[in-house]
């Protein structure tokens, strides 16, 4: 398969370079750490879902848009809630203490030897700071869906890594573990990589992206970066 030609690589966040289930996992741990597994299974689902299912009012216009960093905080209460924690607020900074996946770090200094790369995040500007420090994540461009007042997969928060690319859509490849992210940046004409992750959502029989990858080193090799 030829190699694709592009400009950028823009990269999604969370799920994809850092593992969003085990940050909020180790964070109700650390605050109850009586809770059986599945207890703390369940509110670590409960977080995330409390987070997907206010992103979706917000998409559809029943919520005027807040950032993350407020959402989290919402989830957190939810889940102090649910668990008898008494600092929800200190809980909420587990949204971004995320861990980085194990390629994750080495695979973007070995993208970035060859290609800008951009993050592109559905976690607000403070959020995407703190858990980029967290994980030692480095980038040439940060984005915070938080610009476009909107989350990803909304057409406009793409619109944010091809304003500062200075190019078009088809010269930037968007990598995500999520096939829905990879859905939406195609929709607004960006080239796709799936990498899988045991948290991701694979894609359907129908999705048709450029890349397929089982991580970051495998990733590069197709790109045709050499390792350093």
């Amino acid at each position: 398969m030829p190699v694709l030609e592009i400009d950028a690589v823009v990269f999604d966040v969370l799920g994809t370079l850092v593992d969003e289930p085990a940050g909020i996992r180790a964070g109700i741990r650390e605050r109850a750490p009586a809770l059986a597994d599945p207890v703390v299974d369940d509110l670590v689902r409960r977080w995330q879902d409390h987070i997907e299912a206010e992103q979706r009012r917000i998409a559809g216009g029943d919520r005027p848009y807040v950032a993350s960093d407020v959402l989290d905080r919402e989830a957190a209460q939810v889940v102090a809630d649910a668990a008898g924690i008494a600092d929800p607020a200190a809980l909420a900074s587990s949204a971004w203490r995320l861990p980085p996946w194990p390629d994750a770090v080495a695979g973007l200094a070995r993208l970035a030897g060859r290609f800008p790369l951009i993050g592109l995040s559905n976690a607000g500007r403070t959020a995407l700071l703190r858990l980029n420090a967290h994980a030692g994540l480095r980038w040439h461009q940060a984005l915070s869906a938080e610009d476009a007042r909107a989350y990803k997969p909304d057409p406009a928060v793409y619109e944010l890594a091809v304003a500062v690319s200075g190019g078009p859509p088809e010269r930037l490849l968007m990598v995500a573990a999520h096939a829905w992210d990879l859905r939406g940046a195609r929709g607004a004409g960006l080239r796709t990589a799936y990498v899988a992750r045991p948290v991701g959502d694979p894609p359907a029989s129908s999705d048709r992206f450029d890349l397929h990858a089982t991580g970051l080193a495998e990733l590069a090799d197709r790109l045709g970066v050499p390792v350093r």
